[in-house]
């Protein structure tokens, strides 16, 4: 026997790495030491940081990949990928330098494969960072022929006095709601039990003019460049993601300040409203985002210009109290 019949080849997986090459260089930015097939990747720091501190994060796609297997639509889950790394960490002031994937599946489909990487170095040029270096791992018998999974990892940098003494928060300061493109990467196990069991709807049923799978399978978006573009004006930021604002706002928060969001403040979409007649408003605004993708927290004075430079919106703010989220 040989490694091929037991369900490896090698030989496919070396022609998939020079397959990718030209998507991978794609996203080399200032810093990109050697080039992909090497043991590890390489990057240089930055200069011109006084007390430079590394940030890393790492996070997968979820049960969005169910429907992009079923779908045959790839490109838009590496995107989302690295938009669920990335989003993170400018959470803590990173910005990020280079990103790292992982995918494994039961059998090596290379086109399908060449399309989630064509998706995470998109997602990386919006980004502004560098893909250097993964792992593509063919197990048979973990995985069904046609599955697979991912998981990504970033790494950024941000000066250690920017983590370690952050901008105080105030009472009045204002929520600035960043908008999401749908459900981003997060809650889809509910929604496909609602909407495929228990609704009965199909991948091309017509949906708020598109598709369903097209709404479901939007990418998340990537904040990084909004948040560059205002990152002295901005105090705090919450990436919206598993938990909902109800769980993910207080990760932001300082104590003694609690965050007051207006229910009917929030620019809700249509896939949201579908399920919220079949599901409790609490239980969706922990499992789902909701509409909003990143909440920043801004002084009362640069509040309209940060939400009118980047297409958000006030949806609350914050007063005296305990450090948690009041809806309102």
């Amino acid at each position: 026997m040989d490694y091929k019949q037991a369900g490896v080849d090698i030989d496919a997986g070396n022609a998939f790495v020079e397959a990718i090459k030209p998507s991978v260089k794609s996203t080399f930015i200032e810093g990109v030491l050697g080039s992909i097939g090497s043991f590890s990747g390489a990057f240089r720091l930055p200069s011109g940081y006084k007390k430079p501190v590394l940030l890393g994060a790492t996070d997968g796609v979820g049960t969005k990949l169910r429907l992009a297997i079923d779908a045959e639509v790839f490109g838009s889950v590496g995107i989302d990928l690295v938009a669920m790394c990335v989003n993170d960490l400018i959470c803590n002031r990173g910005e990020p330098l280079f990103f790292l994937d992982y995918y494994a599946t039961g059998k090596l489909r290379a086109d399908d494969a060449k399309a989630v990487i064509d998706g995470i170095a998109l997602g990386c040029r919006e980004a502004g960072c560098a893909l250097i270096g993964g792992e593509t791992a063919e197990m048979p018998d973990m995985y069904n022929a046609k599955d697979f999974d991912l998981a990504g990892f970033a790494v950024g940098i941000a000066e250690e006095d920017e983590i370690a003494n952050p901008p105080r928060l105030e009472a009045g300061d204002v929520l600035i709601a960043l908008p999401s493109s749908g459900l981003h990467s997060n809650g889809y196990s509910l929604a496909r039990k609602l909407l495929f069991e228990k609704l009965r709807m199909k991948l091309d049923d017509p949906f708020d003019g598109a598709t369903l799978i097209d709404v479901l399978l939007k990418p998340t978006e990537i904040y990084v460049k909004r948040f560059k573009a205002h990152k002295n004006r901005v105090k705090a930021l919450a990436h919206i993601t598993g938990g909902g604002i109800s769980e993910n706002l207080p990760r932001s928060l300082s104590e003694g300040v609690r965050a007051v969001v207006e229910r009917k403040a929030i620019r809700s979409q249509s896939i949201f409203e579908l399920m919220s007649q079949y599901v409790a408003q609490d239980e969706m605004f922990r499992t789902f985002n909701m509409g909003v993708g990143m909440i920043w927290i801004a002084d009362k004075n640069d509040a309209d210009a940060i939400a009118a430079s980047v297409g958000g919106y006030a949806i609350g703010h914050l007063e005296a109290g305990e450090r948690s989220v009041k809806f309102v």
